[in-house]
């Protein structure tokens, strides 16, 4: 694509886009009486205009039944997980066995360590990643001190080169390779918070296995953002949270990925709950749990209702727009951002971008190192009605959306940018 840094060239893209009537459908912050500029999608999605409705009903359907509404009524309760399976397989390239909505990420995050992550003599490392989210940090130093370990000699962290900002893949699997035997387990993000960059999940999968690791992924940024093959590539299992990408809503609910090769395992520990016992049994309330098959055996408790029916509405919208749709506009969209500001950093502004170029490396997400004045230059940006994010000491986080993100958002933008007074 031959881009143009021209406004009327952003309204011919939105012109012939698409997808561009779903920008409709969502609900912008306002600034003096305008829709904010939102390239905080990455943090937090917009609201979309279906899921008031679907609340409402819900909110109908506990009036009218009572707790009757667990086996009454269009969605019963008791087996609303089961609504999302479908969609949520599509969405990250599974079986529907192997997926189940329940809890939030890091809760989840723990109860697969608990499976998965089995150290003894021989196998005890961790692999990660070198500045994944803190959530993330706390959770594996928390599990390695739960088996009694240091995680100062268990926990290797994979940092970029000296000079650069982003991982380069055969680093990460030389890293995989050289620790070998003594590797349980790798543990990867699929696109990292900070620098935006998506990591080459398909070659980290092979090199674990290679070893004889379990590889797992945190799909926090990545879920919603970009196609995923987790069953294709081997995973052994995956977390992810909805209220990013997916637009579920504050604190909505996490996603959990088992492959089936796991299914029936017996054997693999787990902190066990009511929801997850054989559901043919359930309701005898007998001792002794009796995991139910696939990635639904890990489940502790019954679906919190609200916060599902907001990620079902998306989830049905992410099934009837399809990733393939969202991934090409994407490339178009978080590309022509990237240009832009490309003709920019290096002259006005002393910004770089530390978000791969490659189109392949990255969602919609791009990231910004700043000079001395990036605090303030965000603290301009918020003055002006556009909504992007801040992480310390200094980077810019933007994250151009494609189910509501238009290319005249973009060139706005960046003509901002340009603005910016120099003084400041």
């Amino acid at each position: 694509m031959d881009f143009q840094p021209t406004r009327e060239f952003a309204l011919l893209m939105d012109q012939s886009d698409p997808l561009s009537a779903y920008r409709e459908q969502f609900f912008f912050p306002q600034h003096k009486g305008k829709d904010c500029l939102y390239f905080c999608g990455n943090s937090l999605g917009l609201q979309h205009e279906a899921v008031s409705a679907a609340l409402t009903d819900e909110l109908t359907q506990w009036k009218r039944y009572g707790v009757e509404g667990h086996t009454q009524g269009a969605m019963p309760w008791m087996y609303y997980h089961k609504f999302l399976q479908a969609q949520t397989a599509e969405l990250v390239g599974a079986n529907e066995e192997e997926v189940v909505v329940m809890n939030t990420l890091t809760t989840n995050l723990h109860l697969m360590m608990v499976s998965f992550y089995r150290p003894d003599s021989r196998r005890f490392k961790i692999i990660m990643e070198g500045g994944a989210f803190p959530s993330d940090q706390y959770a594996v130093e928390s599990q390695v001190r739960f088996h009694g370990l240091d995680p100062a000699s268990v926990i290797i962290e994979i940092e970029p080169r000296e000079g650069e900002y982003t991982l380069r893949t055969e680093d990460i699997v030389s890293v995989i390779e050289k620790e070998g035997s003594e590797v349980a387990l790798v543990l990867f993000g699929g696109v990292n918070y900070y620098t935006g960059q998506y990591f080459d999940l398909q070659a980290i999968a092979r090199a674990s296995r290679n070893v004889g690791a379990v590889i797992g992924l945190d799909l926090a940024h990545a879920a919603g953002n970009l196609p995923l093959l987790l069953h294709d590539w081997g995973i052994d299992f995956a977390v992810w949270c909805s209220y990013k990408y997916l637009n579920s809503g504050p604190g909505g609910p996490g996603g959990v990925f088992v492959h089936e090769r796991h299914r029936m395992n017996t054997s693999l520990p787990r902190f066990a709950g009511w929801w997850g016992h054989n559901e043919e049994e359930r309701f005898q309330m007998k001792k002794g749990f009796i995991p139910m098959s696939g990635a639904a055996g890990w489940q502790l408790s019954n679906a919190q209702i609200l916060s599902f029916t907001a990620h079902r509405v998306n989830l049905d919208l992410f099934q009837e727009v399809g990733m393939k749709a969202l991934r090409a506009k994407s490339i178009l969209l978080t590309g022509y951002l990237f240009y832009l500001l490309s003709s920019i950093v290096p002259k006005e502004l002393h910004l770089r971008i530390i978000t791969p170029s490659n189109p392949d490396e990255r969602g919609c997400q791009l990231s910004i190192l700043t000079g001395k004045n990036g605090r303030q230059l965000f603290e301009y940006l918020e003055k002006q009605g556009v909504i992007v994010d801040w992480r310390e000491p200094n980077v810019i986080r933007m994250a151009p959306v494609p189910l509501y993100n238009s290319f005249e958002d973009v060139w706005t933008f960046v003509s901002l940018l340009k603005q910016f007074p120099q003084d400041n």
